[in-house]
């Protein structure tokens, strides 16, 4: 288990643990949408099954935003006078804006790993 979330964080294949889903790594930020390798480059596994596969991540994407907002808020929150402060709303904002490349690539290596090809 611990092995496969450190294979997720290192943008590994679910099935060989050596070739990348991700051009770049998973904390590569540019302004443009990350690009994905369509096989591996190591044990040829195609990553996209069929035309869309990945529209559930976006589920996992969302349960990555509310995870990072309850987090910051739980970490905001002694920082702040009242029990919810409207002071805390857009530093929320911020850090769901600030992580939304990262979680467009976890939601998507979370998605393919929970849809990974066993062997026997």
């Amino acid at each position: 288990m611990i092995t496969n979330i450190l294979n997720m964080l290192g943008n590994k294949c679910p099935n060989c643990n050596k070739g990348k889903i991700f051009e770049k790594g998973l904390l590569h930020f540019s302004f443009s949408f990350p690009k994905m390798h369509e096989n591996c480059s190591n044990c040829g596994t195609k990553f996209e099954k069929e035309p869309g596969f990945f529209f559930g991540a976006m589920f996992v994407s969302y349960a990555l935003g509310v995870a990072e907002a309850l987090i910051t808020y739980f970490i905001c929150m002694p920082f702040f006078e009242k029990t919810f402060d409207l002071r805390i709303i857009p530093i929320i904002g911020l850090v769901i804006l600030s992580l939304t490349l990262v979680n467009i690539k976890l939601s998507r290596i979370i998605w393919i790993y929970i849809f990974r090809e066993f062997k026997a």
